[in-house]
């Protein structure tokens, strides 16, 4: 089985190394690759890539939404992919999951509760969907005004879901904030938000999980706030791709192993994660 994943740039992602340890667990023999695709090579590179044999892709930034141009959504992943069913062009959207996954772990009841969604992308569109799915009222912020207020319209399907300028975030009294940007990524280091807004008692998730504890979630512990690693996002939606290509119910205690050795040899130490139930 040939299995990879597509994006740009691709040095963060741990995925190779968490879905070949399954796939040696489970019995199954192939690879799983990383492919960095130039923006004007994306199409060539999935249909190259069902051309050579490969049963499914992940999607990672920044092509989850350009992706729609050349598979069959399923479900929700109407507005975002992140998986492809190479064997009949089908997108999924299993990071939506893994944001379901990662709340509930944690014990985080968001039912009624205000959420801020930093992004309006790929990423920003699971995070506010899962939230929105699960009971929020949802606040999307974005750096181009535009597009965020388009996202908060098209969402409305799934709820209370507004636009809020990011130069007025300060306003939004907030009792989650979901970093759903590049910002905290290794190489691209920063914080999304000012830290004002990380009041203690705030639940803070970042999608972003290389490195595990980014700038925002240290900044956001020591304000006394409860935090939700991307890393939880991650494990989960992992295990939901793998099953839709092969049908197995990956073990999460081996995909959250698989995930941490990958990140000590990237970091060059032990990763110290906050984090909820297996």
């Amino acid at each position: 089985m040939l299995l990879g994943i597509v994006g740009y740039p691709i040095k963060h992602s741990i995925s190779p190394k968490v879905h070949e340890t399954l796939m040696k667990a489970y019995g199954i023999e192939g690879r799983y690759l990383a492919f960095e695709v130039k923006p004007s090579d994306l199409r060539e590179a999935i249909f190259g890539a069902k051309a050579l044999g490969f049963t499914g892709l992940n999607v990672t930034i920044p092509y989850k939404e350009e992706v729609l141009n050349f598979v069959t959504p399923v479900g929700d992943a109407k507005f975002a992919v992140n998986t492809i069913d190479l064997r009949d062009m089908k997108g999924y959207n299993t990071d939506i999951y893994g944001v379901e996954m990662a709340f509930r772990n944690a014990k985080v009841d968001v039912r009624d509760k205000l959420a801020l969604v930093v992004g309006a992308g790929g990423a920003g569109k699971a995070v506010a969907i899962a939230l929105l799915k699960m009971g929020s009222k949802v606040v999307i912020t974005n750096r181009t005004q535009i597009r965020g207020i388009e996202t908060a319209k098209a969402l409305r399907e799934y709820g209370n879901c507004v636009f809020h300028p990011m130069e007025r975030i300060k306003e939004v009294n907030a009792d989650i904030i979901a970093n759903a940007t590049p910002i905290g990524m290794k190489g691209n280091p920063g914080m999304p938000i000012s830290e004002e807004l990380l009041r203690e008692g705030v639940v803070v998730f970042d999608v972003v999980y290389n490195p595990v504890e980014t700038q925002l979630l240290r900044r956001a512990m020591e304000n006394g706030c409860k935090v939700i690693t991307g890393l939880e996002m991650f494990i989960y939606q992992a295990k939901k791709a793998f099953e839709i290509w092969t049908g197995i119910k990956a073990d999460v205690a081996l995909i959250r192993r698989a995930s941490l050795e990958a990140l000590e040899v990237d970091q060059q130490g032990p990763a110290e994660i906050p984090r909820g139930e297996a």
